[in-house]
């Protein structure tokens, strides 16, 4: 691909000067991989129809008919873009459950996207974003917008779920998520490969919450034929896409380099046992906080890492961070009640900090398994496992902003500034043989 560097780097600075406050530019104490790429970004919207799928909301117990419909799929395109001086960023518009009985609330965030831009034709990896449940894909704009600006396509899925207030619905979600996913990966591993935009054998899977469900469901994580989610799903439909099942491969999405997944659920409902996870063989980023009381740690993230034993997998945590791990700083709307604030902030991080630790370290690990970059191993592997532990003695060389080498007596780990690495832990296993 030919890209006119210079320029890209102007139009984004001046895109970037006119969207201060968009999330994808990561705080002054971000580590090193965090900051915006060189590359200005573009965003347009698009909609998808899977036919002929199973309603299981719709399901009669009474006479065993399942009715079928056509599911509409709204994405949101994220990727590397020709973009003018005068072109005007984004500003997103959604909204998310209010605390019942309240109507759901409006918000706005900045960003520094241009709807509709051309794009920079190329060969990028694809990488499939999932949300979490009732959320929407523009709450994760610091992921999509900064991974577009490093040359990817980030392809994030509306998936329509149902008010999370009404846990009778979780049927819906619980069977479409991973349905979703397999098919827009492929849709898209198609359209946008003709389009001369992706490498349609450079895909990631990123998933936050249910989101991570359903990625690790689609990476290969099969389905336990005894989970509740199997046994209490209406018509039983999910139960030809389990173990043994003659559905389960239309679930997996093909060539899939790298998984990320952030506060994953599917530990509460037993969506795989460890026969299940042990099916995943894509290398795996987990990232979560240990005081998540949504999907809980310990039977989540923790126990995913432990079972995924075929994988090459890291797990990245926040100690006392809970579950909105996922989302941008809370909007001035979400902001009066705490209801709302809580789908945006931690109890205890700051929020634009766990941003930039998330964006170093998702970029990382895309950048290593997808694109190849070997330069980016050394800031995920090989760090003292405990961050508190690292070292950063007076004597070493490097100001007090600059980033750790991460060599000889700097433990610190790399990219991180000094006193900046506190509060995380990062884990690793190789990848058993079969």
């Amino acid at each position: 691909m030919r890209i006119h560097v210079r320029h890209c780097l102007l139009s984004l600075w001046v895109i970037a000067m006119t969207a201060a406050a968009a999330p994808s530019q990561p705080a002054v104490d971000a580590p090193e991989l965090a900051k915006l790429g060189s590359l200005p970004v573009g965003v347009r919207t698009t909609t998808y129809v899977h036919t002929n799928q199973p309603n299981v909301l719709a399901f009669n117990a009474a006479t065993g008919v399942m009715p079928h419909h056509d599911r509409q799929l709204i994405v949101d395109l994220w990727y590397p873009a020709k973009v003018t001086a005068k072109a005007h960023p984004e500003t997103y518009t959604a909204s998310l459950p209010a605390e019942p009985p309240a109507p759901a609330v409006v918000f706005n965030i900045p960003g520094i996207a241009v709807r509709n831009a051309p794009a920079i034709e190329g060969k990028y990896p694809l990488v499939i974003l999932s949300h979490g449940y009732s959320n929407a894909t523009v709450a994760l704009s610091w992921l999509t917008e900064n991974l577009a600006s490093k040359g990817y396509v980030v392809a994030a899925i509306r998936h329509q779920d149902p008010d999370i207030s009404d846990r009778s619905l979780f049927a819906e979600p619980a069977f479409n998520r991973p349905l979703d996913i397999a098919f827009i990966a492929r849709t898209l591993q198609e359209t946008l490969s003709k389009e001369g935009l992706i490498d349609p054998a450079c895909t990631a899977l990123v998933g936050y919450s249910m989101g991570g469900y359903g990625v690790l469901t689609a990476a290969g994580a099969t389905l336990d034929p005894n989970s509740p989610i199997i046994t209490n799903m209406p018509g039983h439909a999910l139960s030809s896409y389990a173990r043994g099942g003659v559905d389960r491969d239309t679930l997996r999405v093909k060539n899939v380099k790298a998984v990320v997944t952030l506060a994953p659920a599917g530990g509460g409902f037993g969506a795989w046992n460890a026969e299940g996870l042990a099916d995943i063989t894509t290398p795996l980023f987990l990232i979560a906080g240990n005081q998540d009381h949504t999907v809980d740690y310990t039977t989540g993230a923790r126990a995913f890492f432990e079972a995924a034993i075929h994988a090459p997998r890291y797990l990245l945590t926040f100690h006392e961070g809970g579950h909105a791990i996922g989302f941008d700083p809370a909007p001035e709307e979400m902001r009066s009640k705490l209801w709302d604030f809580d789908w945006f902030e931690d109890p205890v991080w700051r929020k634009d900090r766990m941003i930039g630790i998330n964006l170093h370290m998702i970029t990382a690990f895309l950048d290593l398994y997808v694109k190849g970059d070997n330069s980016r191993r050394s800031y995920i592997q090989g760090l003292t496992p405990n961050a508190d532990d690292g070292q950063w003695p007076r004597s070493a060389p490097g100001g007090y902003d600059t980033y750790s080498s991460g060599a000889k007596e700097i433990t610190v780990w790399k990219g991180f500034q000094r006193n900046h690495a506190s509060g995380l832990s990062l884990e690793s296993r190789e990848a058993k043989v079969r």
